[in-house]
């Protein structure tokens, strides 16, 4: 069996970049991973594990996501067109120094991902697209900033939205929340994905299934892929240091969805029914995880 990470001696310089001897460093850290890794599970590679330079680029970055997000909170308006909403994510995002990482990624045309309604994610703002009185939106709002990468997305009501609606937003960031709660180091991905899919499915909604959270900071979308159906003792080891989103996608009706056949890009659901969506960026920690965007 090759085992994912190399051992190295315990005098030699630590692979993480501390100066540090390894013996005093991650030695003890990647025993731990080893082990779990003999017993048959999932362990991330050393290239997962951040920096604490790593680490505070990406905070820099997540500043400026945030901010942007605000921004987006503070103006969003019915009447507003879903490309007012770009505009303000692209100013805002270059005026801090900032990139939009959707633009051009993988041909996608704009700064930021706007779904309404039944979309959702990967909506394409539009001038044609007027946010109208009883919608729900998800923008998503992603910047590079000096190489590093962050990433959330939050919920908007517009105006007299239905009760169902309401619910359907109150209950996916209960779900985004309880993910937090369950980003528990040297336990499972899968763990935390259960207990998601556990409270979606409490309240009467289903979870997107093929669509899921990802590593992000040195990359737009990095390893490990972080799924919301899943079972506990499952997925990859969760260990300090490891950065990724927690994004359910939380849907009134069935969990069936399709990709828009004209633009390539837009989610819907199959049935029409509404989706719902908040994300957050964690970085993993020797207690729980810190949650670097909202």
């Amino acid at each position: 069996m090759k085992l994912t990470n190399a051992k190295l001696d315990r005098n030699a310089p630590c692979w993480c970049g501390s100066g540090r001897k390894y013996k005093q460093c991650h030695m003890a850290f990647d025993e731990k991973i080893r082990m779990a890794e003999l017993k048959g599970h999932e362990v991330p590679p050393r290239r997962l594990i951040k920096s604490p330079a790593d680490i505070e680029g990406i905070r820099e970055s997540a500043k400026i996501n945030i901010a942007v997000l605000d921004l987006v909170a503070e103006k969003i308006s019915i009447g507003m067109s879903t490309e007012e909403i770009n505009r303000i994510v692209h100013e805002k995002t270059l005026s801090m120094g900032g990139i939009p990482a959707p633009l051009n990624y993988e041909g996608f045309p704009k700064s930021v991902c706007t779904s309404l309604n039944e979309e959702v994610c990967h909506g394409i703002p539009d001038d044609s697209i007027i946010l109208k009185d009883g919608d729900i939106i998800n923008v998503d709002v992603s910047t590079i900033y000096k190489g590093y990468f962050s990433d959330s997305s939050r919920m908007f009501c517009m105006g007299n939205v239905s009760p169902e609606k309401k619910r359907l937003v109150e209950v996916a960031r209960e779900c985004m929340e309880e993910g937090i709660k369950n980003v528990i180091p040297w336990h499972f991905l899968g763990d935390m994905g259960a207990a998601v899919h556990a409270h979606a499915l409490k309240n009467g909604y289903t979870v997107v299934r093929q669509i899921g959270g990802h590593g992000c900071g040195k990359e737009f979308h990095e390893d490990p892929w972080v799924g919301y159906t899943t079972s506990p003792g499952t997925g990859m080891l969760m260990v300090p240091g490891m950065v990724f989103t927690i994004e359910p996608m939380v849907n009134m009706g069935g969990d069936a969805i399709y990709e828009d056949e004209d633009n390539g890009w837009t989610i819907r659901t199959e049935d029409g029914k509404p989706s719902a969506q908040w994300e957050v960026q964690v970085l993993v920690t020797e207690t729980g995880c810190e949650v670097l965007t909202w």
